[in-house]
């Protein structure tokens, strides 16, 4: 038995995380799992309840889980708390507690959603995989920072640090994920300017080493964000710093048609592993029954894959994501098919897991 600890969070995120519940269902019927699934509020709605986003029942029941399945967190309500005090403050709280360093997120264009892409359909002719390999619980959102009052207003600070070994270990989680793909590294920093990407950069060529069948190149984050949108093919795995991951992986999202299909997974070898689509809470659409449950559902797929090695139902999963798709169903994001709300969508993959219209 499988042990869940559900964060339904804030805005939709309660809403798409029943549709990967109802999925989680279906695949506990089909292949005979069982799965002990218990909720734990979080972030804003921790807040209303407790006066902090991360409380620690929720932290004592995400600690003793097997993973972790979240929704969204943050909305206007809470905008006027104090740094430490708001949703994304328990997120940060989250990540560290459960020391999962390595944040992946795939981006994948399937073909059927090709005309949803703001690219030029030629630049997509070859498809587009990529996965973003980001380090995530260093860097600027966790160095030295504050505000201190001046003579005239205030100086407030973030600091970027990373020391070798935090570098070394999210290196060898982008080589080893570029051996079961093409194996190609695009490492992105800003070495011409920041003494964290020069040790960023020096650090991942030593690992490089390790990997001789690996090629791996270097790109700024400034040019990276260009080359993107320019010709996003080149890309295999994209390796890089936590803030550079949070604005690059945003931007890989939208080319492949909607932030709403994209899960992520962080991980760490022997703790519980976070599953959380990257999209946000999106409150100006909570409670309209238009939100994409996709992203959430394929995070599904990538916790039955990286905690419980439950291959088949993983796959199982993601084709019949991809097959509801190719049959012309969509959320109101991805533009023009057969539009259906929320739980419509959710209901639709669990009919194509459970071989009802296979």
């Amino acid at each position: 038995m499988y042990r869940i600890a559900v964060l339904p969070g804030d805005g939709i995120g309660p809403e798409v995380i029943e549709e990967g519940l109802k999925v989680l269902k279906a695949v506990e019927e089909k292949y005979g799992l069982r799965f002990d699934i218990k909720k734990y509020p979080f972030g804003g709605e921790a807040i209303d309840k407790y006066g902090e986003p991360y409380p620690e029942e929720t932290r004592n029941g995400c600690l003793s889980s097997d993973a972790v399945l979240l929704g969204a967190v943050g909305g206007p309500k809470w905008d006027g708390l104090e740094g430490d005090k708001r949703p994304e403050a328990g997120l940060l709280a989250l990540r560290k507690s459960l020391g999962v360093y390595a944040n992946l997120r795939p981006a994948v264009l399937y073909p059927s959603l090709k005309e949803v892409s703001p690219l030029k359909n030629e630049l997509l002719e070859n498809g587009l995989d990529i996965l973003v390999v980001r380090e995530l619980i260093g860097g600027i959102y966790f160095g030295p920072k504050g505000t201190e009052a001046l003579e005239y207003g205030f100086r407030a600070y973030d600091t970027e640090v990373y020391e070798t070994q935090e570098i070394e270990r999210i290196a060898v989680i982008a080589f080893e994920a570029a051996l079961r793909r093409r194996k190609k590294i695009t490492s992105v920093d800003k070495a011409n300017v920041l003494e964290s990407s020069r040790l960023w950069r020096k650090t991942v060529e030593e690992v490089a080493k390790r990997y001789p069948e690996v090629e791996l190149n270097h790109m700024y984050v400034d040019n990276c964000a260009m080359q993107l949108v320019k010709n996003p093919f080149q890309f295999d795995v994209i390796l890089t710093n936590n803030m550079f991951g949070d604005i690059l992986s945003d931007e890989a999202a939208q080319i492949v048609g909607s932030i709403g299909i994209l899960p992520s997974a962080s991980l760490r070898g022997d703790r519980v592993g976070l599953y959380e689509p990257i999209h946000g809470s999106a409150p100006d659409i909570a409670g309209k029954k238009i939100a994409n449950p996709l992203a959430t559902i394929l995070s599904v797929a990538m916790m039955l894959q990286y905690s419980f090695g439950e291959e088949e139902a993983a796959q199982d999963i993601r084709k019949a994501v991809e097959r509801a798709l190719e049959e012309g169903f969509r959320t109101a994001d991805l533009g023009k098919g057969i539009v259906l709300s929320t739980e419509e969508m959710g209901d639709k993959v669990v009919e194509y897991i459970k071989g009802v219209i296979f």
